[in-house]
């Protein structure tokens, strides 16, 4: 769905809902009631949606936490509503909830069920045979693969596609999951919340600014996503990778640092060219996957921050919000003794993971806005909202917890990020933002 910019599957979505409410071919409503069953952090982004879209015409019935009696209560009241005209017809609750109450729900007739997608991700979770293992209270070579698996799964499902059609472990059944007619050869952000909110930020990047981009990865399976990406959207683009050799390497960032060079994007792969080159052409970076190596990724990121680099840089580090990638992140910022980690070998993942800590990597906290923010226990936000700001000196260089904390785009610095937010609301949980001093000229 919505494959196109500003047309995204939520709106579309709301246009149906709205329609079949208000509309059908015998000139009455096709419908008196529908419901939208979302990850909780994302409840009051429906919620706000469908506000901006419908203005005042509709009240929605946002179901996001309270008592058993006192949610039933609220489940109850929707169901016995009647009519054509229905006080609350849109019922937006969450999937926890929603398996929690099915029993009241069950009790009358709903005429649209609007599931938003994250199933493909809990799917794999609860049929892969490492978690398994993992609960039983084993360890096995078997983990790592499943690793990289929701590492790519959180990129793109494109990603693991061809394990989903082959019903590789973990992937039985998963196909019914995607859209009907997919094809993995088609481009379709939407489908990821990290490439829907890439799509827009080279989008208004590209539109309100003259600025060049450098898009990060760890595979180079996702750089051919940014190439299927830059090609639809007609952004002149350079690749770098392990298969470029070095004399044409040193040509191609030589041409894309010249100012009057036309490309827009240069794709680089962190393992073939995260260290030492010097692509001041850019000067806004996109992390768009972490790696276990913190050094890898502080030496990715310092590629537009260099000697000779005239404009104000921006680096954007993109998670998906309550999986694996955060507890990757996480360990980046807390056990840095993981930089020599390398994994790759079953004595290597006994060595520098507890059991426990294994069977964290395989859960998915839908819950939380941001796993990592969660864990700061910050003292400056109250009820998800930063109250005080970070303390005076704090930089790019400070550790998380003296940044900025945002769940909405107000108090961001970045114009590009805040028209992002606006374009991919949904796809948003959480920002940690900050900026250098400002001899420094930098944004992270």
């Amino acid at each position: 769905m919505a494959d196109e910019m500003g047309l995204g599957k939520t709106l579309q979505c709301i246009t149906l809902i709205w329609t079949l409410l208000r509309q059908s071919p015998e000139c009455k409503p096709e419908i008196d009631k529908a419901v939208v069953v979302s990850p909780s952090s994302l409840v009051k982004n429906w919620y706000n949606e469908v506000g901006k879209w419908l203005g005042g015409r509709i009240q929605p019935l946002a179901i996001d936490g309270g008592s058993k009696d006192e949610i039933d209560q609220k489940l109850e009241g929707f169901m016995n509503q009647r009519g054509a005209r229905v006080p609350s017809p849109i019922l937006i609750i969450s999937y926890e909830t929603f398996r929690l109450h099915v029993g009241v729900l069950q009790k009358g007739s709903v005429g649209l069920v609007i599931c938003d997608e994250t199933e493909l991700y809990k799917r794999f979770l609860r049929q892969a045979k490492p978690a398994e293992e993992l609960r039983g209270g084993k360890m096995s070579v078997s983990s790592l693969s499943s690793i990289t698996t929701l590492k790519k799964l959180c990129n793109h499902p494109a990603l693991i596609y061809d394990k989903c059609v082959e019903e590789e472990d973990g992937f039985e059944g998963a196909l019914d999951i995607f859209p009907p007619g997919y094809s993995s050869k088609a481009l379709e952000p939407q489908l990821s919340g990290k490439m829907l909110v890439l799509d827009y930020i080279l989008a208004v990047t590209r539109s309100r600014s003259s600025d060049k981009v450098v898009l990060v990865s760890n595979y180079t399976q996702t750089l051919d996503l940014f190439e299927k990406l830059c090609r639809v959207r007609r952004y002149l683009y350079v690749r770098l990778d392990g298969t470029m050799s070095i004399k044409k390497r040193a040509k191609v960032v030589e041409r894309f640092n010249c100012p009057s060079s036309p490309d827009f994007v240069f794709m680089l792969s962190s393992k073939a060219g995260g260290c030492g080159l010097n692509l001041i052409g850019a000067n806004r970076l996109i992390m768009f996957d972490p790696d276990w190596n913190p050094a890898n990724d502080e030496q990715a990121m310092a590629r537009v921050w260099r000697d000779g680099q005239k404009k104000t840089c921006y680096i954007y580090r993109l998670l998906s919000a309550g999986t694996i990638e955060e507890k990757i992140f996480q360990r980046q910022s807390h056990k840095k003794a993981l930089s020599s980690c390398v994994v790759d070998e079953e004595q290597d993942v006994e060595r520098h993971f507890s059991l426990g800590e294994l069977k964290e990597l395989f859960t998915l906290d839908e819950a939380s806005l941001s796993d990592t923010h969660d864990r700061l226990h910050c003292r400056r936000c109250v009820n998800r909202r930063q109250v005080w700001p970070p303390p005076d000196g704090s930089d790019c260089t400070s550790d998380l917890a003296q940044w900025n904390h945002s769940t909405d785009k107000r108090g961001l610095q970045d114009e590009v990020l805040q028209a992002a937010w606006d374009a991919a609301s949904t796809a948003i949980t959480f920002v940690f933002h900050q900026r250098s001093h400002e001899e420094q000229r930098g944004l992270c």
